[in-house]
């Protein structure tokens, strides 16, 4: 019976001596303590415009075109009210911003951010030299927060902020008859 043991446990040593052998020349790593596996990027998009003199003191954007050049900041902040990100962004013809979160540290600490409670966007000032006194329309002097954005994308978390507007800085007074 003995005879019978011994190819198996040869069988198995070599076995073994091949597993241990082949780990040692690709050791397995796990990710060192802190170290983020992968990097989340994370955007904010939105559309800035300039409100119609019909509408302002208002929140209503009826009328409203969108503002070119304008430029729009976003924060985030963690749980000790720290500022952890800062950037600003300009619009686009169309008034469009798209404002990439490069840096933003989504993971690994008490303090990482969640976006959508984290961060706030806020108007900065309008190229328009007619239209770029500050409203506080969707809290554009305040801040506004953050929401989650419709479209589905497996590169970038994305979210939307706004619509957000300037106001014209002379306004024709309305004939009453």
């Amino acid at each position: 019976m003995a005879g019978h043991q011994l190819p198996l446990l040869v069988a198995s040593l070599l076995l073994a001596t091949q597993l241990v052998a082949l780990a040692m020349a690709h050791p397995y790593s796990a990710p060192a303590h802190g170290a983020h596996e992968e990097e989340v990027a994370v955007a904010v998009q939105g559309v800035v415009y300039c409100q119609s003199c019909e509408r302002v003191g208002t929140w209503s954007l009826t009328g409203a075109k969108p503002l070119p050049s304008a430029k729009v900041s976003v924060s985030c902040i963690d749980n000790t009210n720290r500022v952890r990100f800062y950037e600003s962004f300009k619009t686009d013809g169309n008034g469009y911003f798209y404002a990439p979160l490069q840096g933003l540290d989504l993971k690994g600490s008490p303090t990482a951010l969640q976006p959508l409670r984290a961060c706030k966007v806020r108007l900065l000032s309008s190229a328009d030299p007619k239209c770029n006194l500050l409203t506080n329309v969707n809290y554009g002097i305040a801040g506004a927060p953050l929401r989650e954005a419709n479209e589905t994308s497996y590169e970038v978390l994305l979210y939307s902020a706004g619509p957000l507007a300037f106001r014209p800085a002379y306004c024709p007074l309305k004939p009453h008859y």
